[in-house]
Parts: structure tokens; C-alpha cells; sequence
């Protein structure tokens, strides 16, 4: 499972550096474009919204990974032992129950979103805010199974250890 999970992370990442690089390689041809020779290609700009948004959507499941998301652990930190676990047990049901509630908005966007079109490529929206889905999936799963890998440790001393 961990060699999955590193493997899955890697393609995230690397999709992700794809998406940087094409937003740089568009946006940089669009000012060039912009400042020397009045024009513009404007379906690099609607493509480079795009690779922006599944950029955030993966970067948001890539730091959920690392720990690096906000938080407040200052009470969490004072507990002791097996109120510590089962409060980061608990947090980490109560994220996937958040990101239950996610995709289950994104399923009641979803008609709109296959309806809609990007105004000059026409890509279908679907396919855009697809990278949603696959955030809100991910981080759930990634929950439940910190969920379940504290729940099999003994000790909950080490709450920046995680199981991947």
C-alpha cells in the first residue's frame, strides 16, 4: 500500500509540475504577445485557468500528505495519550465526512458542469473541475486511512508521523 501510495503521489506531482510549467510557458508567450505585436492567443489564457485550477486541487492533496495545511494543535499537543489519538482519530473522520459532503455536492454540480462549455475551446467544464472530484476522493481516503492507522497504534506520542 505504501508503494501505491508513493507512486500515486509522485503522479500527482508530476502532474503538477506539468501544469506549472504550461501555465509559465502560456501566460509568459501571452505577455511577449501582448507587448511586442499588440495581440494574444486567447486560448492559452483559458487554458492556463484551467492547469490553475487542477494545479490547486492537487497541490491541496499533495500538502494534505506532507501535514503542511493549517492548523491549530496547541490542545491536541496538551492531551494526554488516548485523548491525544482519539481526538486526531475523530478529526481525521470528521475530514472525510467533509469531503463526503464535497463530493456530494460536486455529484448534484455535476449536470450543470457537463452542460456548460469553456467559452473558447469548448472543453466541457466537467472536465475541468473533474480535478475536484479527484481531490475530494483523495483527501477522504487519505483520512480514513490515518484514521485507521491510529486507531491500530498503540501510542499516539509521535502525531506528526503518518502512514505514508
Amino acid at each position: 500500500m505504501v508503494r501505491f501510495a508513493r507512486l500515486y503521489f509522485r503522479t500527482l506531482e508530476a502532474v503538477m509540475v506539468l501544469c506549472l510549467a504550461a501555465m509559465c510557458v502560456m501566460v509568459f508567450g501571452n505577455v511577449v504577445l501582448r507587448h511586442l505585436f499588440d495581440s494574444g492567443i486567447n486560448t492559452s489564457e483559458e487554458l492556463s485557468r484551467f492547469a490553475f485550477i487542477w494545479l490547486t486541487f492537487l497541490g491541496a492533496v499533495v500538502v494534505a500528505r506532507e501535514g503542511g495545511h493549517l492548523g491549530v494543535d496547541m490542545v491536541v499537543e496538551a492531551l494526554p495519550g488516548r485523548a491525544k489519538r482519539a481526538s486526531l482519530i475523530v478529526s481525521r473522520l470528521l475530514t472525510s465526512a467533509c469531503c463526503a459532503v464535497f463530493l456530494w455536492g460536486l455529484g448534484l454540480q455535476h449536470g450543470i458542469n457537463v452542460a456548460n462549455t469553456a467559452l473558447i475551446t469548448g472543453v466541457s467544464m466537467a472536465v475541468v473541475y473533474s480535478a475536484a472530484y479527484l481531490c475530494a476522493a483523495s483527501l477522504a481516503v487519505m483520512a480514513l486511512v490515518e484514521a485507521w492507522w491510529l486507531w491500530r497504534r498503540a501510542d499516539a506520542a509521535d502525531s506528526g508521523a503518518l502512514p505514508w
